[in-house]
């Protein structure tokens, strides 16, 4: 297992290199220059050129990414053109508020996919699953703009109960979570109804119910336990993309991370604060991609007898 761990590891450094070749070349070809950004659109050209040079930017292609990948070996991702604060400390300052926010919103999906989808599985076609279903569907369809502006409508204009924006409370974090939260909690529940009623028709299920055990034993500790790959596989899937920045939540809600970041440094242009964004979230969903593959271990021993 410990082989697997460390085999896994490894492999992230050519999917992290791969992902800072392609946002590199991405910014790099992306029309602008970063010293006028800097100096602003009157300096003059003698400046412009003197800041290009001392940045680096007119060094070839290929020595200038040799350049950021070092520095970013050594936690260096530049500074910032707006703020001219570190790059790293822009995106570690934000990064707890969008931790915070994925987890308070996968928190609330599991809580209600998994019960209900247990639910709409051993009761198939019954008028809870139909309706369960729809509201699913209704979920994944919906877009989370037009969903947090409703709520925002509603509990913070019209009822008057939660803030509509902001940061530094449980109730600030109620209303974004729930916008991204449900939309997630319809996406597990659909997988767990569809792995839950492919395990509840194997033959083992029949000989649990067969042998008198409680309904209770037999879809907990039997049906859930042999269904749970898949639903952890999207849980771990929504995770890792709530932690990229949940970008039109954050924005409509005012919540300062990295999501928001990342869209104010587009806007913005400024350059290096995007590279450090998203080198940020390749390696937050690849760490939460490994720890669900360790986790599959811990679920079906026949997946850690292969690594013995």
């Amino acid at each position: 297992m410990h082989r697997y761990i460390l085999r896994r590891l490894l492999l992230l450094i050519p999917v992290m290199l791969g992902v800072s070749f392609v946002v590199f070349t991405i910014m790099y070809f992306t029309p602008g220059d970063p010293a006028q950004v800097m100096l602003g659109e009157r300096a003059p050209k003698e400046e412009v050129e003197a800041l290009r040079e001392q940045m680096g930017l007119n060094d070839p292609f290929h020595e200038q990414y040799f350049n950021f990948v070092k520095n970013a070996l050594k936690g260096d991702l530049g500074r910032s053109l707006v703020t001219k604060q570190p790059v790293t400390s822009e995106l570690m300052g934000r990064f707890p508020a969008t931790l915070q926010l994925a987890a308070a919103a996968v928190l609330i999906a599991v809580l209600i996919g998994i019960p209900i989808g247990i639910i709409s599985a051993t009761k198939q076609y019954s008028v809870f699953d139909m309706v369960s279903m729809v509201f699913a569907l209704i979920g994944v369809s919906m877009p989370n703009f037009w969903q947090g502006l409703m709520m925002i409508l509603l509990f913070s204009v019209t009822l008057g109960m939660l803030p509509s924006g902001g940061y530094g409370t449980f109730r600030h974090l109620i209303l974004p979570a729930l916008t991204i939260g449900t939309s997630s909690a319809a996406i597990i529940t659909r997988m767990t109804r569809s792995s839950m009623l492919e395990v509840v028709r194997q033959d083992y299920i029949r000989t649990a119910r067969a042998k008198g055990l409680k309904e209770s034993v037999v879809i907990n500790r039997h049906a859930l336990k042999n269904a749970l790959i898949p639903i952890v596989t999207v849980i771990g899937l929504q995770f890792g993309y709530l932690l990229g920045g949940a970008v039109l939540t954050e924005s409509i809600f005012s919540w300062p991370g990295v999501g928001r970041l990342m869209v104010d440094a587009i806007r913005q242009k400024d350059y290096f604060v995007v590279q450090g964004g998203v080198l940020l979230i390749a390696l937050a969903f690849s760490l939460v991609n490994l720890t669900v593959d360790i986790l599959y271990a811990f679920l079906d021993p026949r997946i850690k007898a292969q690594y013995k």
